[in-house]
């Protein structure tokens, strides 16, 4: 059963116009609705965290950041247990920041400069070398893509389920009509449902979760071939053409990126 509580608490100014924290969440840990003046990035290193804001639902999985602007009302949910990072920037740096919430593709460097703060335990930027690496992070947010490539989830029980199903088991090729005949649903009624709850077709939302849990079996090394047999695909080829159609880019493309 989800537990209800408040997001960590910080005073309505700033100690530091980029401030940082890490928190380790349990899983089924429900945030509630809260806004604040600053913008925030919030990026779980592990984990997947699940977060309405804006009458939308993202997940946050370690490949991306979801972005808040100032005063924007959100909400938070833990599905497993994450190391949670936020940033909160200061109104004052966010206005060449996205104005809407997002999802942010974290480059290499972002993820570097979050990781060597979480690992210092760096909350406030003291020194004049912590305080440039903040300025670089806020500089990188400015040029960081907002990507289509998040996945809505859903409150309705239906769709919640099928989506768990899918997250435990992204390689699954069970048809949406067979997915219906375990809910005790017509294929048409699933459809609709997913359509409505999703703002996607079912096809459109498992693409996109096999496109992301492809990211850290490439970041780790695993070959194109593995990778797409784990996902599901019957070639190589297939594999490489979904991940085309949602980066714009080969698997290739993308390792080499990380170099």
């Amino acid at each position: 059963m989800a537990s209800n509580q408040h997001f960590p608490a910080v005073s309505d100014t700033l100690p530091y116009p980029v401030y940082f924290r890490l928190d380790d969440y349990h899983a089924h840990q429900q945030f509630d609705y809260q806004s604040h003046p600053w913008g925030q990035l919030t990026y779980c290193s592990t984990g997947v965290m699940e977060i309405m804001v804006a009458g939308q639902r993202y997940l946050s999985p370690p490949q991306y950041a979801v972005w808040i602007p100032p005063e924007t009302l959100h909400d938070g949910y833990i599905r497993q247990d994450v190391v949670f990072h936020s940033a909160y920037i200061d109104a004052s740096l966010c206005a060449q920041l996205p104005a809407q919430p997002c999802a942010l593709v974290l480059s290499p460097l972002l993820k570097a400069i979050l990781g060597d703060f979480a690992a210092r335990k760096v909350t406030t930027p003291a020194t004049e070398a912590d305080q440039r690496l903040a300025q670089v992070l806020v500089d990188q947010l400015q040029l960081a893509p907002c990507s289509r490539n998040y996945l809505p989830g859903s409150d309705d029980p239906v769709i919640a389920a099928l989506l768990d199903a899918l997250q435990a088991e992204p390689g699954s090729n069970r048809s949406l009509a067979e997915w219906a005949a375990q809910f005790h649903l017509t294929e048409r009624t699933l459809a609709r449902r997913c359509q409505r709850e999703l703002g996607m077709p079912f096809g459109e939302w498992r693409q996109r979760q096999r496109f992301l849990a492809a990211l850290p079996l490439l970041e780790q090394g695993e070959t194109v071939q593995a990778i797409a047999l784990e996902l599901g695909y019957s070639t190589a080829s297939a594999f490489i053409a979904m991940f085309r159609r949602q980066s714009g880019g080969t698997p290739d493309q993308f390792r080499r990126g990380l170099r």
